[in-house]
């Protein structure tokens, strides 16, 4: 099942959170239900002006992609474009927002219910493999940049390892690439960054996303008038002991039921 985050579902849906000690607001931008096997979620958080939001961990696998304004991840400093990966259960934070707005997106294929701080871990943790991973795509390029490229050019922003993995693609103006997915992965998120792209017939624009189960095989995307600058995010497997917690119906279930 292929899913869009929009930015004009995002606007009918950001609403303000009181959160360690601060207003945060939260826009859900890809809604898909809340499935425990199968629910690509995409919400952007904009965490106010020097704000820490303290270390915490998550039920399931994640990005985050930091879009706008500049800080700090624990001890190291963030900004347009950082990409975090963590795992289920993996803690990491703090994240502390400069003098103005950090925004990032918060990227899930499965329906998370919310954080945990790191205080509670001893009686909600349960073991399990711990993984992150944390890059820079570096700035994003001007459709001015765009529009004067000759060839497509690609990085890899972090390498592909165990379906976990993300690419960076520039495109000139009516370019065509393909993006395909890695071994291991659940599927991937194809975020635009500048300009716009079509992808299975939508035109994207700013910040605006797809995502594709692994089974769906190669994606192709073609950029607008303008070039386009997309990173592609491949989200890997669920770990089997975070499964195993699952009720023994969901567990057993396809995650195309």
């Amino acid at each position: 099942m292929i899913s869009f985050g929009t930015r004009s579902r995002s606007e009918s849906r950001r609403r303000p959170l009181n959160m360690m000690g601060g207003i945060f607001y939260k826009g859900e931008w890809m809604e898909n239900g809340e499935d425990s096997l199968y629910s690509p979620t995409v919400f952007l958080a904009e965490q106010p002006p020097n704000c820490e939001l303290a270390p915490h961990f998550h039920r399931q696998n994640q990005f985050q992609l930091f879009v706008e304004g500049e800080g700090s991840f624990g001890q190291e400093p963030i900004g347009p474009v950082t990409v975090h990966y963590a795992g289920a259960y993996t803690g990491y934070g703090p994240i502390l927002s400069g003098d103005a707005w950090l925004k990032y997106f918060t990227i899930r294929a499965v329906f998370d219910t919310g954080l945990t701080p790191n205080t509670e871990s001893r009686e909600k943790m349960i073991r399990g493999p711990k993984r992150h991973a944390k890059a820079s795509a570096g700035q994003p390029w001007t459709v001015e940049q765009l529009s004067a490229l000759q060839s497509i050019q690609h990085k890899t922003v972090i390498a592909a390892d165990a379906g976990l993995g993300a690419e960076l693609f520039r495109l000139p103006p009516n370019a065509t690439q393909l993006l395909l997915p890695i071994a291991a992965s659940f599927g991937q998120f194809i975020f635009v960054l500048a300009g716009t792209s079509l992808v299975d017939g939508a035109t994207l624009s700013l910040w605006e996303s797809a995502f594709f189960p692994a089974e769906d095989g190669e994606v192709a995307i073609t950029a607008g008038a303008q070039g386009a600058e997309v990173i592609t995010l491949h989200m890997p497997e669920t770990a089997g002991q975070y499964l195993a917690q699952l009720p023994s119906s969901a567990a057993t279930e396809s995650r195309q039921s």
